[in-house]
């Protein structure tokens, strides 16, 4: 059985940023990071055992106690940026420069007129943060939710790990239900999602079954794992090598191997190894083609 890699694969430079911020944080103790840093189960152990404080994503109504705050790479709207400086906190930004995007486009939509219309999943921590800042906004997560909507001007933006072929349906849905709206929309998916996914659907013609490594909470892993259902093949979502079972592979003659965009490389290179001693006969020990 091979084992092959996706040509692109795993944490991207955001998330890079965000786990750098916090290297160079010289008191941990005296920083409460607002939310999840990245959706990573094992780099949270690691924040928690060099003393970070953390805020429960659903707690980040709260205040916290220590002066100065860390954004996350999912970013929060201006409104929570200007509620928690007006008590003195200091922030530590890590938001993604691409989910800045997202905010600054919403924004933009906005003031031009625009009813905003957001392709993206209802509760998600970046989600939230834009549609906070919007007098009005539409989240949509699938065709089945998009409506006649009767106004004049829809502006459509994508949360930043919404796969391009789910928001062009959407999109398409919103021109046909809202014939008399004039629509624009932005694209603010990022690359990185962008690239993981084109190389996921590649990786899925050449292969019996899938493994996506990534957080239990992460949407682009899940996004991942969907596509690879979408695609007719068999899929497992595991965080670490510990969530492999033997008895998944049976009959494969080829898997493939991808992973989210907050996923570290020790743990892709660990569930490879595991993978790899599964099914021991034929290994592809490079990846499937280079990462550009």
């Amino acid at each position: 059985m091979k084992v092959l890699r996706a040509r692109a694969l795993g944490m991207c430079f955001g998330v890079r940023d965000a786990i750098q911020a916090t290297a160079d944080v010289a008191q941990p103790g005296e920083v409460t990071i607002h939310g999840e840093l990245v959706h990573n189960e094992r780099v949270l152990v690691q924040l928690q055992e060099r003393g970070f404080r953390m805020s429960a994503e659903c707690e980040r109504g709260g205040m916290p106690i220590t002066p100065t705050v860390l954004v996350t790479a999912h970013g929060i709207s201006q409104r929570e940026r200007g509620r928690l400086q007006a008590t003195g906190k200091h922030l530590i930004d890590t938001t993604c420069p691409l989910v800045r995007r997202v905010h600054e486009s919403a924004m933009k939509l906005a003031n031009e007129g625009f009813d905003v219309v957001l392709i993206g999943r209802a509760g998600h921590v970046e989600v939230q943060g834009i549609a906070e800042d919007l007098e009005s906004c539409r989240v949509v997560a699938s065709v089945d939710e998009v409506r006649t909507w009767l106004v004049p001007k829809l502006g459509v933006i994508c949360q930043s790990t919404t796969p391009p072929r789910l928001a062009q349906e959407i999109l398409a849905a919103i021109e046909d239900r809202n014939p008399l709206s004039e629509v624009r929309f932005v694209n603010t998916i990022c690359q990185p999602t962008a690239d993981r996914q084109a190389a996921l659907e590649e990786l899925c013609a050449l292969v019996d079954a899938v493994v996506v490594v990534g957080g239990a909470n992460s949407n682009n892993t899940r996004q991942l794992a969907n596509l690879a259902r979408a695609a007719g093949v068999p899929v497992w979502q595991v965080q670490s090598a510990s969530g492999l079972r033997p008895a998944w592979f049976d009959g494969c003659e080829c898997v493939g191997l991808t992973a989210g965009t907050s996923t570290l490389d020790q743990t892709i290179d660990e569930v490879f190894d595991a993978l790899s001693a599964i099914a021991p006969r034929k290994l592809l020990n490079a990846s499937l083609l280079t990462t550009g």
